[in-house]
């Protein structure tokens, strides 16, 4: 099958290959203009004075401190301007709390930019009005993005682009003030983006969000790093925007025709029983993953995969995360995640981890830490859906941190 009907958006036809709107991360350990995003190694904090509660550490399986996989920038200039964000993955290496839901986690923290506000009092008592002038510190976006003024930054900028312009030498995930180059990717269709929304808002309407939960007890301080194994190597992140090649066309030697082709095929005993057992072959197969590996192979470095409100490529069609998708024969367009557990909120896909994120944080990590009992990583992908709200911080706070949602689809086994 070919990858081109994919659910991607922004397929940009460039001759032999196509572009999607769907950014690839790469390890890399060489190092980047990013000093943010990384696989393997310790988690860094928005504020270090801040760190999330240390209940968020832990597997909910052994409660034991988990192993960090991918820490990310993941600032969205564009939805979220007044704010910072970072994207945390953690997982449990020990092989009793493998496939078990709660050995992977997820982490969402954010950070707004201060404001400072003054009022105004009139001296007449009788009429007591009051006014408020806020004045938000916000980074020139178009400087610290492309190193350019912000009368430049369009739409069309690709942030990613291999050309020699100085729009397009910065590193997709390196840290900014407020704004990460892999995050603030311009939608490429605004008005498809707006009549989705005007869809989800009706949605909102007729499926009513639950009341937001409320924390109780003391919170616990995050972990030291005694009290973890030891992490996975760490390693440098650097994107692109994803490419998939075109297959070439097979080469006909000129004296073949087709009689010549269909009189060969019955001489061996083909035709019907061949395509039959075509037919047999392409039922039995998962058709996620058949589409999921294809896609892969278009660029099989890729460590991740990142689309805000996009969707991800399935593993499987035949587990737990696979029902919350659309099917055919459903009206419904948007995979049903999980509402926000704090604000109530739909959530939506922001990225996703591929198969090739555990060559690399395992390469070399033979005897160290769990020993017999680490027994690897035995997951397809790994997808986050993250609050479309963005909620976080609570009144008088600037830092906040929200657990989210992950759906692991594991590795088949016979």
């Amino acid at each position: 099958m070919d990858p081109y009907d994919s659910d991607s958006s922004g397929l940009e036809d460039a001759g032999d290959y196509t572009e999607t709107g769907v950014l690839l991360g790469y390890a890399s350990t060489e190092p980047t203009d990013d000093t943010i995003s990384h696989l393997g190694g310790w988690p860094t904090w928005l504020d270090e004075s801040t760190p999330p509660p240390g209940d968020l550490a832990k597997c909910k399986v052994c409660n034991d401190p988990m192993l960090l996989l991918l820490q990310l920038n993941g600032d969205l200039p564009e939805h979220f301007p007044e704010e910072e964000r970072r994207l945390y993955i953690f997982g449990c290496p020990k092989k009793t709390c493998n496939r078990k839901p709660g050995s992977v986690r997820a982490l969402r923290g954010i950070k707004r930019f201060k404001v400072q506000s003054s009022k105004q009092t009139p001296a007449n008592n009788s009429q007591t009005e009051s006014s408020k002038t806020t004045t938000t510190e916000k980074p020139d976006l178009g400087s610290a993005l492309f190193g350019t003024g912000s009368s430049v930054l369009t739409s069309n900028v690709n942030p990613f682009s291999t050309s020699s312009s100085s729009q397009s030498q910065n590193n997709p995930f390196a840290p900014l003030p407020s704004a990460s180059t892999l995050a603030a990717k311009p939608p490429q269709n605004p008005a498809v983006n707006s009549l989705s929304e005007t869809f989800a808002s009706k949605l909102r309407v007729s499926d009513p969000a639950p009341e937001p939960k409320v924390a109780a007890g003391p919170v616990l301080p995050w972990p030291a790093q005694s009290d973890f194994l030891t992490p996975y190597t760490e390693y440098h992140l650097d994107a692109e925007y994803e490419t998939l090649s075109r297959p070439s066309s097979p080469t006909i030697p000129a004296n073949t025709t087709i009689e010549n082709i269909e009189t060969e095929d019955s001489s061996k005993g083909g035709g019907a029983s061949d395509s039959k057992d075509t037919n047999t072959f392409e039922s039995s197969v998962d058709k996620s993953f058949l589409r999921f590996s294809t896609r892969l192979g278009h660029n099989p470095e890729q460590v991740l995969r990142y689309e805000f409100r996009g969707t991800p490529l399935l593993y499987s069609d035949t587990d737990a995360v696979a029902k919350l998708f659309p099917q055919p024969s459903q009206q419904q367009t948007r995979p049903r995640f999980p509402r926000c557990d704090s604000c109530g909120s739909e959530r939506v896909f922001e990225l996703q981890l591929v198969p090739h994120t555990i060559a690399v944080l395992e390469d070399g990590r033979e005897g160290i830490g769990l020993g017999k009992d680490d027994a690897g990583m035995e997951w397809g992908t790994i997808i986050l859906s993250v609050c479309a709200a963005d909620c976080g911080t609570s009144e008088g706070s600037q830092v906040g941190w929200r657990e989210e949602w992950v759906g692991v689809q594991w590795e088949e086994t016979k």
